[in-house]
């Protein structure tokens, strides 16, 4: 695919068709756009006051861009000649193609092979605003105001236009170099329209607006890159509810996939994630002033001890937190704002010092100077109709001097939105500080920064697997052919014996030793199914328990069960159509869909990844060993994942499904074994 350049960056746009047509010639000239401006109409002689073209083919040169607002047909037709006579790309507008019907689909196909190299954005989407240039193929309202020179803004792009309008209408201070939709995503997508936007000087930070991805191989070329440019990307991806899924496939004709791979997938690659627009937003503002964090503790000040609760509060059962201070610490605090202050983190500094710039500088510079990864000071500003507020500009100003003179990072948070004006955060931004709104969205905000900067410190990912499926019959291993695939990889598994009559079971008995599990095998979830008996202590429950398993099955599984076990987890690895092969670790057992106690990662993954997995869990605690309990052996349960993974990756073509519930730990040294295990692999032709 060519340069998006001339697209992206135009000095020519052509405006083809009616109405919307003129919008974006009204929009263009609202703004100030340098440029020519063709408008193209069959009919008419003047659009907007510029003289108009009968076709495309009588316009004075080929244009850089083009906003084709006619229906779908004539678009295609459009497109045809633009790519003819050599046009840098264009808009389409018109919707009805293949998120509408059938016909739409084949519409669609029309459509790209009439683009041939020439760039698309659409169909089904309103277009691009490029506000350093004040070049808009954009044929409505939108709220933003002009780049200056010299000036850096964030890019946004989304797959929603009337998201897309409602972000240029924030309020928030946050600094817009470029919004665009990509609708359909039928040629050019979403990674690579971002791709290209990273090479603009003028954007430091990307925020996509995600329903369905355009391409894995191209998201994680994009993460790369904006990794090396040091151009931090949010990603605010839809989709978490089946309801949203079909609004997706509707909307866009796009997949919204699967939302914890979707999730594994964006942190593997370095993405900041976000779950709502206020979170989107404020992490934006964040980065565009300081990039990434370099970890997760927070100051917090305020006058109040109202707000220093509320804070504290919404830190909880994040990784952002506020951590306290030492002694030394403490004292040069208190040194400052006295003696009835009861120093803390977060800080209720109360009123004793407010209105006097020195002493409130200082106060704020003893927090700051102590190393935190983020400072917050709190400062909601009065109503400025009825109001003054110089005091609250001295407080302001004071942090604003603190953070500086301690080349620290911060920002200041109003608990409502409504609370500082769109103006005075713009002016801040322009000062390279920022001002973040609500107190739950300055701390996800936070987060996500950190949660970057990890990423970046990290390793670079290598990309996931993706192997070659297609539709066809599957087999599924039973329980003892699974367990004895898994044993030639390194896994382990408890003694065993296949049975299929009473004499052979007792002798079996004898050389295992008890207790025993006794389990019918071809059944997958044996304990609902009652085809398993556990803990068998004796000769006489054993015959019992094969008596009425053999009215289940003619094959027996006989297990030595083990015993001193810590804590059960569950491994499992499906392929999954867009993403490959996910692992998911977790809390495992009986409980496991009651406890969703899990985390799910992308093939290939490391040691450190599955550790660090295994760790976060709710169950970790009783790995470490939970309250003088023996401690779990945890390297042997990586090994053993890693194992698993070998084992996958090589039959990457094949498995469809591998399910080991539960995965048994024993104390530190003794091991871990794989007590159940199911296997699914499609069939080899």
């Amino acid at each position: 695919m060519p340069s998006l350049e001339r697209l992206l960056r135009p000095r020519s746009i052509a405006a083809i068709g009616g109405i919307y047509a003129s919008r974006v010639i009204e929009q263009c000239q609202k703004m100030g756009y340098a440029g020519e401006i063709w408008p193209v109409h069959p009919h008419k002689t003047e659009v907007a006051g510029l003289p108009a073209y009968a076709s495309i083919e009588d316009l004075p040169d080929s244009p850089d861009a083009a906003f084709i607002g006619i229906n779908r047909e004539l678009t295609i037709e459009a497109v045809q000649i633009l790519c003819r006579i050599g046009a840098g790309g264009a808009v389409c507008y018109a919707s009805g193609f293949l998120e509408a019907d059938a016909i739409g689909a084949e519409l669609q196909t029309r459509l790209v092979d009439a683009a041939g190299d020439m760039p698309i954005i659409g169909p089904n989407c309103y277009g691009l605003i490029n506000y350093a240039d004040a070049a808009l193929l954009w044929p409505d309202q939108q709220g933003g105001r002009r780049l200056e020179k010299g000036q850096s803004g964030v890019a946004i792009i989304t797959q929603s236009s009337n998201i897309a309008i409602n972000f240029t209408m924030q309020t928030r201070g946050l600094p817009l170099a470029f919004v665009g939709t990509v609708g359909n995503q039928a040629q050019v997508g979403m990674s690579q329209l971002a791709s290209s936007l990273l090479d603009d000087q003028r954007i430091t930070t990307l925020g996509l607006h995600i329903e369905g991805f355009d391409s894995i191989e191209g998201m994680e070329r994009l993460a790369l890159k904006a990794r090396s440019l040091g151009k931090p990307i949010v990603v605010f991806k839809v989709g978490r509810s089946e309801q949203a899924q079909a609004v997706t496939l509707s909307h866009t004709a796009s997949l919204a996939g699967s939302q914890a791979a979707a999730n594994a997938f964006l942190s593997r690659n370095g993405f900041g994630q976000a779950h709502s627009i206020p979170v989107f937003l404020e992490a934006l503002k964040l980065l565009h002033t300081y990039g990434p964090l370099e970890g997760y503790r927070f100051s917090s000040m305020s006058c109040s001890g109202g707000e220093a609760s509320i804070m504290a509060d919404a830190a909880v059962g994040r990784k952002v937190y506020f951590p306290g201070l030492d002694e030394s610490h403490r004292k040069s605090v208190e040194a400052v704002v006295g003696p009835r202050v009861t120093v803390s983190n977060p800080l209720d500094y109360h009123t004793y010092c407010w209105g006097q710039r020195d002493t409130l500088q200082a106060a704020y510079a003893a927090m700051t100077g102590i190393g935190f990864d983020f400072n917050l000071l709190i400062l909601d500003f009065p109503h400025p109709a009825r109001c003054e507020s110089w005091e609250w500009m001295i407080a302001a100003e004071a942090f604003a001097a603190a953070l500086q003179e301690n080349r620290a990072k911060g920002a200041l948070v109003a608990s409502m939105a409504e609370n500082i004006s769109e103006r005075y955060s713009e002016a801040l931004i322009q000062k390279g500080n920022v001002c973040l709104y609500g107190f739950n969205e300055a701390l996800q905000a936070g987060e996500i920064a950190a949660d970057i900067g990890s990423a970046w410190r990290g390793e670079t990912p290598p990309p996931i697997l993706k192997p070659s499926h297609s539709p066809g019959p599957t087999r599924t291993l039973d329980e003892a052919e699974a367990k004895q695939v898994l044993a030639r990889h390194k896994v382990p598994i408890p003694q065993n014996a296949l049975i299929d009559s009473t004499p052979q079971l007792v002798t079996c008995a004898a050389k295992l030793g008890y207790p025993l599990a006794l389990k019918v095998l071809g059944i997958a979830h044996k304990t609902e199914a009652q085809a398993v008996y556990l803990g068998i202590q004796s000769a006489a429950e054993l015959t019992t328990a094969a008596s009425n398993l053999f009215r289940r099955g003619d094959r027996l599984y006989l297990e030595r069960m083990v015993e001193s076990v810590i804590a059960e987890l569950f491994v499992g690895i499906i392929h999954d159509p867009q993403f490959g092969l996910l692992l998911t670790l977790g809390s495992g057992g009986i409980l496991v869909e009651i406890l969703r106690d899990s985390r799910t990662l992308l093939l290939p993954v490391s040691r450190k990844e599955v550790e660090q997995a295994l760790t976060s869990l709710k169950s970790a605690s009783l790995i470490q060993g939970y309250r003088g309990r023996p401690e779990a052996d945890l390297a042997s349960a990586v090994d053993a994942v890693m194992a698993i993974q070998q084992y996958a990756i090589s039959e990457q073509n094949r498995l469809v499904e591998l399910d080991i519930n539960p995965l048994l730990l024993c104390a530190k040294g003794e091991g871990v074994y794989a007590a159940d295990a199911l296997i699914v692999l499609q069939q080899e032709e």
